[in-house]
């Protein structure tokens, strides 16, 4: 999967069905904070989640707090910092090769030089509202169960 340097967001929506026509709600944490404004056009990708994201989604949505504003307030900006560290998965591969690892919220990763199932430490270079982009500081091999 190829992520464009113009990507503006990225979240979880359904697909809903009103009065004949399909629609996906924006989470109005995208207008509050400014990432896309009212009234203006954007080009929409639609990525169908494996079964095990939606759990992951449906889990999380239940513990999340009814009100928006609350909502909105836990998700104020990336789930990561510039120069953090942590582990993670590499869930898929992008058309330039780059591994693709997601965070909370189904925040994206994106690290080079990485496979598929890979598990490894990563450290935060550059962290935009929506991606962030990590080298591999240590290769965390996968432990039998």
């Amino acid at each position: 999967m190829d992520i464009s340097e113009t990507l503006q967001t990225l979240y979880t929506a359904t697909v809903e069905q009103d009065d004949g026509s399909y629609q996906i709600t924006v989470p109005e944490r995208e207008i509050a904070t400014g990432t896309i404004a009212e009234d203006e056009t954007y080009r929409v990708a639609l990525i169908l989640t494996t079964a095990s994201d939606a759990d992951d989604t449906e889990t999380t949505d239940s513990t999340q707090p009814a009100d928006h504003e609350d909502q909105q307030q836990d998700f104020e900006g990336p789930p990561v910092e510039e120069g953090e560290q942590r582990e993670v998965e590499i869930e898929n591969l992008g058309e330039q090769g780059d591994g693709i690892a997601k965070v909370e919220r189904g925040y994206v990763v994106i690290v080079p030089e990485t496979g598929i199932g890979d598990r490894v430490t990563v450290e935060m270079q550059q962290v935009r509202e929506n991606v962030a982009f990590a080298d591999v500081v240590d290769r965390n091999p996968r432990q039998e169960v």
